[in-house]
């Protein structure tokens, strides 16, 4: 990528992002409507945004991320600058592997052959510190350089290394488009309902014996905060990871919940979870053990001195931000589960 990062990326005139209906999508098309500084923003989702929803000078289109088509959007809304935010994070009962995959990979691979064929300039995409998978002999702190090794059990985690092998080799086919990939940390905000967040609300967090599970947040707006900046012509291309600063194991974070954690050894929560999936009680399987207890801890250096963005909150307080949001609303109103939890 070091190719790449000799040159800001251009400012973003004309902009089209996938999954815009998403939480992030909503949240990213807000600011770019408020901000209202570029020519075009077009909001492609495959659920369609209901009028009353829709905000002034933003275009909204209902289409499916593996349409040939959107290359004909593209070219027709004369795009310089794609976001690629359409994934699928956690399924919903009926999906499959096979639907997942056709998602998050031949979805990709159709938003950047439109791309490639008519001239987009700069595409950031919205990758995923799962992308490095969940193994026991991750290093305390993954940076950029070391290897992507999202685990085939985990399909989310799977396809995001796959996708991002495919921007591999995209960078080498295909240098003239430009790209950002961010490699984002587990999502916390005021309205972020996910996996993650489940875990927190129960009244005693599981951990796994011997296993310090830490964690590194970044708060929702602080993912479109660097959205944007890599949309501001200020910021190189690269791959980033995107969290807050440090990182809370689930002892802290129990602590800070005023909770106690729930410590279970490794063969029982294996097997728990190996015939909780047999007789259909749980659509976890025992692979899900190493999800809680190898979790990817994300080292932020790159982002803040090569990409230029310095996130407003560490993994602490955004912590604390969602506990004192779910104190004042007693519950808060969920959000879509389905892009948010990584």
């Amino acid at each position: 990528m070091s190719a790449q990062s000799l040159h800001n990326t251009p400012r973003a005139r004309r902009v089209l992002v996938t999954g815009a209906a998403g939480f992030l999508g909503q949240g990213l098309i807000a600011q770019l409507a408020r901000q209202g500084d570029s020519e075009a923003v077009v909001a492609v989702d495959v659920r369609e945004v209901p009028e009353a929803q829709r905000l002034s000078g933003i275009t909204y289109l209902t289409q499916d991320v593996r349409d040939p088509a959107l290359a004909y959007t593209v070219a027709a809304h004369q795009i310089d600058t794609l976001v690629h935010l359409a994934a699928i994070v956690t399924p919903g009962k009926d999906a499959n592997r096979a639907f997942e995959y056709s998602v998050d990979v031949e979805g990709t691979r159709n938003v950047l052959q439109a791309c490639v064929a008519h001239g987009v300039q700069h595409i950031v995409v919205s990758s995923s510190g799962a992308a490095y998978g969940y193994h026991a002999d991750n290093p305390a702190w993954l940076t950029e350089n070391m290897p992507l090794r999202g685990n085939e059990s985990f399909a989310y985690s799977h396809h995001k290394r796959l996708v991002e092998e495919m921007l591999a080799q995209y960078r080498q086919s295909h240098p003239q488009l430009q790209q950002t990939v961010l490699r984002i940390g587990t999502i916390l905000g005021e309205r972020v309902n996910n996996q993650i967040t489940a875990l927190f609300e129960k009244p005693r967090l599981l951990a796994v014996q011997g296993s310090d599970s830490p964690f590194v947040f970044i708060w929702d707006e602080d993912v479109t905060g660097a959205i944007l900046h890599a949309l501001s012509g200020e910021a190189p291309s690269g791959c980033f990871n995107l969290a807050g600063d440090g990182a809370l194991t689930i002892f802290e974070i129990a602590q800070r919940l005023n909770k106690r954690p729930r410590v279970l050894p490794a063969w029982l929560l294996k097997t728990a979870l190996w015939l909780g999936s047999r007789l259909g009680l749980s659509r976890y399987g025992p692979e899900q053990l190493d999800f809680l207890r190898y979790r990817p801890v994300l080292l932020n250096t790159a982002l803040k001195r090569r990409f230029g963005y310095t996130p407003q909150k560490t993994s602490a307080q955004a912590l604390d931000a969602l506990i004192s949001a779910r104190k004042a609303h007693n519950p808060i109103q969920a959000h879509s589960k389905h892009d948010v939890m990584r």
